[in-house]
């Protein structure tokens, strides 16, 4: 899910180990399609911490210089790096596991229970599948990871909440490094 094609692949196999440096995961890979292509690359820190303004400018440069000498993409094109934001995409089962406990949205590459669409709480992970605990429903929606094209957070309350939670407890750890 961090990709949607072979060229997204080729990208995220160059964007990685440049990510890995700095410290970052890359979490999405998408080339938007316009006049002028733009090549989103979403990231965050490697503890699931949001990433500052600082952190996508030297991701981006180093992203730059090794995109120079591979050209992934015919053209031109604008590079756009980012965090995924409060309400982000989760793409690795380590994020639904991470985010355990809060609403979210799921579409799947198929039908089941006839529906492509499933809204609820996550409810962590077991061996390669997800669980959705969903409203009006007695037992936890076992999901397999395979099957979603999608996924993303819902924003809530509860989720501005944990994420400035989050903010402050990450300011805090820098700070005492310093």
């Amino acid at each position: 899910m961090k990709t949607k094609s072979p060229q997204d692949d080729r990208i995220l196999a160059l964007a990685e180990p440049v990510a890995a440096e700095l410290g970052l995961e890359v979490v999405r890979v998408r080339i938007m399609s316009g006049k002028r292509p733009r090549l989103q690359i979403m990231a965050d820190r490697e503890n699931g911490t949001a990433i500052e303004v600082e952190d996508c400018a030297r991701f981006s440069r180093a992203l730059s210089d090794v995109f120079e000498v591979e050209d992934p993409i015919a053209g031109e094109y604008d590079l756009e790096v980012s965090s995924p934001g409060i309400d982000r995409p989760l793409t690795t089962l380590p994020h639904f596991a991470r985010w355990e406990g809060n609403e979210a949205k799921i579409e799947l590459d198929r039908l089941a229970e006839g529906r492509k669409r499933f809204r609820g709480i996550l409810a962590g992970v077991e061996d390669d599948t997800v669980g959705l605990d969903m409203e009006g429903e007695d037992e936890t929606t076992m999901i397999p990871f395979d099957w979603i094209l999608e996924a993303k957070l819902v924003l809530t309350d509860a989720l501005i909440e944990a994420d400035l939670k989050a903010r402050s407890a990450s300011s805090a750890t820098t700070e005492g490094d310093e």
